[in-house]
């Protein structure tokens, strides 16, 4: 595994995931972080910074011209690997398996080899230490990148990642994760798992806005985003990429609920 230890981080951090190809996302994400005066040192993404939307070359371009510390998602080591699928983890048949053809073939010939370079000497974890908490920053899971790790789910499900970060690295207080989409703060015994939610695409809520995470002082909180999902959605339409997605950045949900467990799908939600 490949780690990157940032040592102390001083001031506010920035975890965000999930850009999705969104280059007016991303862009207004680097435009909020600069009017609050964090340093893009202090800005971390756990992965997948290409996926869904109209732009994956941009969007690198920014992030990369940023400077931003960035997490290997299952997305970028399958673009750098060159393989022909998302190795998103999701089920044979399933409505986000058929949808992420398209997205999917779109990035991959999109992007140039500097790109995919770049992908590749990503590493699968980063560690810092902030307010005297130490904070791990993964995509999915640890052992599986693409493990989908939901807020409903069993606290027995978290207990062995951060046993597995634990033995590798020692004792941490935080971990700092992506992959799923849906922002959320969980307590497993003793350490905050925390899920930054993507900025790329709504978290099936019904809302155009986005979501991220700030620590301030050691203590995580999400955030929401607002930015031009119009401009976003008119770009996927230029590109073709009108499976449905594109419906999502302005509508608030996801044309793929079926990867979702059945307690966090509308209907369910809906009569909570």
């Amino acid at each position: 595994m490949n780690v990157r230890d940032l040592g102390q981080l001083d001031g506010p951090v920035l975890i965000f995931g999930g850009s999705y190809s969104n280059l007016q996302a991303m862009q207004a994400l680097l435009k909020w972080a600069r009017s609050e005066g964090i340093a893009d040192t202090r800005m971390i993404c756990t992965g997948d910074v290409v996926a869904y939307c109209a732009d994956p070359a941009g969007t690198v371009a920014a992030i990369r011209d940023a400077g931003c510390t960035v997490v290997a998602g299952n997305c970028e080591i399958q673009l750098a690997a060159g393989e022909d699928a998302c190795g998103c983890g999701f089920a044979p048949g399933s409505t986000c398996d058929r949808l992420s053809a398209g997205w999917y073939a779109h990035a991959s010939a999109t992007l140039d080899e500097a790109a995919r370079d770049w992908m590749a000497g990503l590493p699968d974890m980063v560690l810092f230490t902030h307010h005297g908490r130490r904070c791990a920053v993964i995509h999915g899971g640890v052992e599986d990148v693409a493990r989908f790790l939901w807020p409903t789910s069993p606290e027995p499900a978290f207990a062995p990642e951060i046993a597995m970060i634990e033995a590798a690295h020692g004792p941490i207080d935080m971990v700092l994760a992506g992959h799923c989409g849906l922002p959320f703060i969980r307590r497993i015994g003793r350490v905050d798992w925390v899920n930054a939610g993507a900025i790329g695409m709504p978290p099936n809520d019904g809302c155009a806005t986005t979501r991220f995470v700030l620590i301030d002082r050691g203590v995580p909180r999400i955030e929401r985003l607002s930015y031009d999902h119009n401009a976003a959605r008119d770009a996927m339409v230029r590109v073709g990429l009108t499976q449905g997605y594109h419906l999502a950045l302005g509508t608030g949900y996801w044309p793929s609920e079926d990867v979702l467990p059945p307690d966090l799908r509308r209907e369910a939600t809906a009569s909570g």
